[in-house]
């Protein structure tokens, strides 16, 4: 089959069951390869979905330029779907997210503005401090905004990324589980796998060292793409089952296991994903199935802590 664009291999992505890393009496866990994506991250549907929205309803007129505050991979899908369809784009991003996926978003045409973070480290500061500067260049230029914690539209890229694994499983799954920033991946694919059975448990995965969703302080954690340091406006409680909770070196160990006995090459919040469908698996029994997701290639981070360190 030949695309007419690189836009068209975005999404249907494979689920791989994992073995080796799977002690024994655990639940069976299927990881969904969202590094099949063009960028290597789940983040190009949701760039796709928030730029097609505008589009239809002309919020972005043709041409016209988009700006995003971002942790890295949604700054990357955005600067995919920009440069093939036009758009001049400005991220606002900091040094506490990759050099890989900063140089990412150059080459793919993106205007940078780098926000210093604190020792390099992810907290709600920080967050607020990017998403101001991003207002700031929309109101000077007037760049469309996509505003990712705000962008309800996001929400359709995920329902269909929960009707695949539901097809995928033909429906025979008992758990699903995600990691969360602007929650719009656990709770659209949650909604989904919810729609077609209420009894499949939906959990959402934040840093332990920053546990908001589930009471606790906002705090400083590394594990990229997740845990914005506040409840982000997205989020909707009912669409999970549970929240768990997963530290920034927890996460590294078991993405470095990932890589090394399942030969999946994945960042930090894919490791946050199966430490927690670990856990789950452990309560639930070899007799369950559990989805969860590799969020984004492990090549994104080779000059970071988690394999460069």
């Amino acid at each position: 089959m030949i695309h007419t664009s690189i836009l068209e291999r975005i999404g249907n992505t494979p689920l791989i069951r994992l073995g080796s890393i799977i002690p024994k009496n655990c639940a069976n866990i299927l990881i969904k390869i969202e590094s099949e994506n063009p960028t290597g991250s789940m983040k190009d549907r949701m760039a796709l979905s928030m730029i097609e929205a505008a589009e239809k309803d002309g919020r972005l007129k043709p041409r016209g330029r988009v700006v995003e505050y971002t942790g890295g991979s949604t700054g990357v899908s955005l600067a995919l779907i920009c440069a093939v369809k036009g758009y001049p784009l400005h991220i606002v991003t900091s040094d506490a997210f990759s050099l890989e996926k900063r140089n990412h978003m150059k080459a793919l045409g993106a205007e940078l503005t780098i926000v210093p973070s604190k020792d390099g480290g992810m907290d709600e500061a920080l967050t607020r401090n990017m998403i101001a500067a991003a207002g700031e260049i929309s109101e000077k230029t007037g760049a469309y905004p996509t505003d990712q914690l705000n962008n309800a539209d996001q929400i359709d890229a995920y329902h269909k990324m929960g009707q695949e694994i539901w097809n995928q499983t033909d429906g025979r799954i008992d758990a699903f589980v995600q990691s969360t920033g602007t929650s719009a991946s656990v709770r659209g694919t949650s909604e989904i796998l919810h729609s077609h059975n209420p009894g499949v448990h939906c959990v959402a995965v934040e840093p332990a060292e920053s546990a908001v969703l589930s009471g606790g302080p906002s705090g400083v954690h590394k594990i990229e793409g997740a845990g914005v340091g506040f409840i982000p406006p997205l989020w909707k409680r009912e669409a999970v089952d549970n929240i768990m909770t997963v530290s920034t070196d927890e996460a590294m160990r078991t993405a470095r296991e990932l890589a090394r006995k399942e030969g999946i090459f994945a960042g930090t919040s894919t490791g946050a994903n199966v430490a927690a469908s670990i856990r789950l698996g452990q309560k639930l029994g070899p007799e369950a199935t559990i989805v969860t997701v590799m969020c984004d290639s492990g090549v994104k981070y080779l000059s970071t802590a988690l394999y460069g360190g």
